[in-house]
């Protein structure tokens, strides 16, 4: 399996649903329209593909020289634990460089997961929640 990155192409909706609902990372994955609005509006997404198959997305929103929120990080089942999630995370931070700093929120399933690529946990953060 070799797997390729591109910072260059957004995928299709329909191929970005198939990421989400196979990887298990909760979306409104039956509304196709905010999909699309999600990523149109989005600053940096980071792709991973084995040959013409999607398998693992990252996407941000960023100003690339301060601060950048990595919002959705997906990577297919059968592709997972061997490093894929990991790629992206070091290539959106790549992209972004290093004056900006990197920041997510964890679903529970994953909070163990981020310290071992190399994160820090923050404990001063705070949120309003979506409505709908």
């Amino acid at each position: 399996m070799e797997i390729t990155y591109k910072t260059d192409f957004t995928p299709s909706v329909d191929d970005i649903v198939e990421v989400y609902d196979n990887s298990g990372l909760v979306r409104p994955t039956t509304d196709k329209e905010r999909i699309g609005k999600m990523f149109k509006n989005s600053d940096l997404v980071v792709t991973a593909w084995d040959g013409d198959t999607l398998v693992g997305i990252a996407r941000s929103v960023t100003d690339f020289c301060y601060c950048c929120y990595l919002s959705d990080l997906a990577v297919k089942k059968d592709y997972q634990k061997a490093g894929i999630g990991k790629q992206l995370v070091y290539k959106t931070k790549e992209t972004i460089g290093e004056q900006t700093m990197l920041l997510l929120l964890a679903a529970p399933s994953a909070m163990e997961y981020y310290p071992k690529i190399g994160m820090d946990s923050v404990d001063n953060g705070f949120i309003i929640k979506r409505e709908k």
